[in-house]
């Protein structure tokens, strides 16, 4: 954990792998898990959801699932095609809820919990099912379900934690779920938790009961107070922090949860950084690249687009020795390992595909994928990777919460747009060509500056040298090429006329 005045980040080590890192600044509003009053500004049948003013820049996002109580939800059984299944086709349960426009009306106030950072052009999604989070319970007050985190194995425990929950939780007064920390709790434990959620319930509903809408009622815990509730555990060999103030936080948190974990928690104070020190930096870095070496010397392309995240794997300067297919399945497991570990670090989201190198043994290809989803199993994201395709793809989910690293820490690049690409020299030239003769035949003024970054004007001196000459005899006009560092590489002006009037918009069509 690293820790300065103006930024908070976290950084996880598994087997000396950073696997994830969370950046926390000023700046940076993290929503999740904020409960805010709302209004409903509009009730959209069509897509069966509603658009909630939270005081946000951009209305929240409210599906019908996220509104509907369990008794309003039904179960029905629909027929799916289905190539592996003898019959042809086979049959699954999909949930059915009401109509959106009978369960919320436009101007209605509602209580509502960010469930979803706002990310590109959307705003945030909200749930109307509100959850509070402690460190060994989850506490639900709009449900009567009682659960254990799957994660806990062990069925007597799953039993014996089940048991105690609805033993200790009073009548009708929600739901719970007992987190995979919470193994082993203690009933003394688990009364104390308990007794603390409920609280903070009643005051959310005395806060709201004044509220204006819209406002907020509840504030999540800061990434710190969060990963040490949400995290730090038993399983955790150590948490290394190189501040001071932070460092007595924790250790008086651990305290009052968890005494026991207080002697992993250690205080850095060498001179070197601390990211320095565990080459977490160099990490970082990496994982704004697209292209990621693999240890078989095989590499992986990861290009982010609007509607997916594509994968591609080649296996680069790693040709092994004899048996095509061995080197082939050598490279896809390495890369069915640091593709997991990738969409944590890099905190990837929705659509993910992934182009492995095609193998011809299918025994290889289920390798390859059991590979994939026994390392996708430590993601604390919820992830699904499917089957490979007739293409040798396969197509995954990643839970999206809030923005990935590269959206959140980087932007469109103002001389490509986001492209990654600029024209080369010889097409600027040539737009240059167009737009100077088109400006010809549609202005008065006989002179005009033309005006272009560096490079170009030295590729027009040293491969088109005769450009400027053949340009003015070709349109009449008198023409002055000049250099400007400050321009884009594939950008350029057109100054008309001694007033040097900016014409390039007129002009410049393509």
């Amino acid at each position: 954990m690293n820790t300065t005045a103006n930024e908070t980040r976290v950084a996880i080590l598994e087997d000396g792998d950073l696997v994830e890192l969370m950046v926390e600044r000023p700046d940076s509003n993290r929503l999740v898990g904020d409960i805010y009053i709302g209004k409903v500004e509009a009730v959209l049948p069509g897509i069966q959801a509603a658009f909630v003013d939270i005081g946000t820049e951009k209305a929240a996002f409210l599906h019908v699932s996220d509104v509907a109580s369990e008794d309003d939800e039904t179960e029905a059984e629909e027929e799916v095609d289905d190539d592996d299944s003898e019959g042809g086709g086979s049959r699954r349960k999909i949930r059915r809820y009401p109509p959106i426009q009978d369960l919320v009306q436009k101007g209605e106030t509602l209580l509502v919990q960010v469930s979803k950072e706002p990310i590109g052009t959307k705003g945030p999604r909200v749930t109307a099912h509100i959850s509070l989070p402690g460190r060994f319970l989850v506490y639900m007050p709009q449900s009567d379900h009682v659960g254990v985190s799957r994660k806990i194995e062990e069925r007597e425990e799953r039993t014996r934690l089940r048991a105690l929950a609805k033993e200790i939780l009073p009548a009708n007064s929600g739901g719970l779920i007992v987190r995979t920390v919470g193994e082993e709790l203690t009933r003394e434990t688990f009364e104390r938790e308990l007794k603390s959620l409920l609280g903070t319930w009643k005051q959310i509903q005395k806060r709201s009961g004044r509220a204006r809408a819209p406002a907020p009622i509840h504030r999540e815990a800061k990434l710190t107070k969060g990963i040490i509730r949400d995290l730090f555990s038993g399983k955790v060999d150590s948490l290394i922090i190189d501040s001071q103030p932070v460092f007595d936080e924790v250790r008086q948190y651990l305290e009052q949860v968890d005494p026991s974990l207080i002697e992993r928690v250690k205080l850095f104070d060498e001179p070197v950084s601390l990211f320095d020190k565990y080459e977490i930096e160099a990490a970082i870095v990496e994982a704004f690249q697209r292209k990621v070496s693999l240890p078989s010397g095989g590499y992986i392309i990861i290009e982010p687009t609007e509607a997916l995240v594509s994968i591609d794997v080649n296996t680069g300067r790693y040709t092994g020795k004899r048996d095509p297919e061995k080197t082939i399945l050598k490279t896809n497991l390495d890369a069915a390992k640091e593709i997991a570990r990738q969409l944590r670090l890099r905190d990837i989201g929705g659509i993910i595909v992934c182009d492995f190198i095609d193998m011809e043994a299918k025994a290889n290809r289920e390798k390859v994928l059991q590979e994939l989803r026994s390392y996708l199993s430590r993601d604390r994201a919820r992830t699904k990777a499917f089957q490979v395709s007739d293409l040798g793809l396969i197509e995954m989910t990643r839970q999206r919460v809030r923005p990935s690293l590269y959206q959140s820490q980087t932007r469109i690049c103002p001389c490509c747009s986001g492209t990654g690409r600029i024209f080369t020299p010889e097409t600027v030239v040539r737009r240059i060509q167009r737009a100077i003769r088109r400006a010809a035949s549609d202005t008065r003024d006989k002179t005009m500056e033309i005006r272009v970054h560096p490079e170009i004007a030295l590729f027009i001196i040293e491969d088109e040298p005769g450009f400027v000459k053949s340009l003015e005899k070709a349109s009449r006009l008198q023409l002055n090429l000049r250099d400007d560092p400050l321009m884009l590489q594939d950008d350029f002006r057109l100054l008309s006329g001694s007033g040097r009037l900016d014409v390039t918009q007129r002009f410049a069509l393509g």
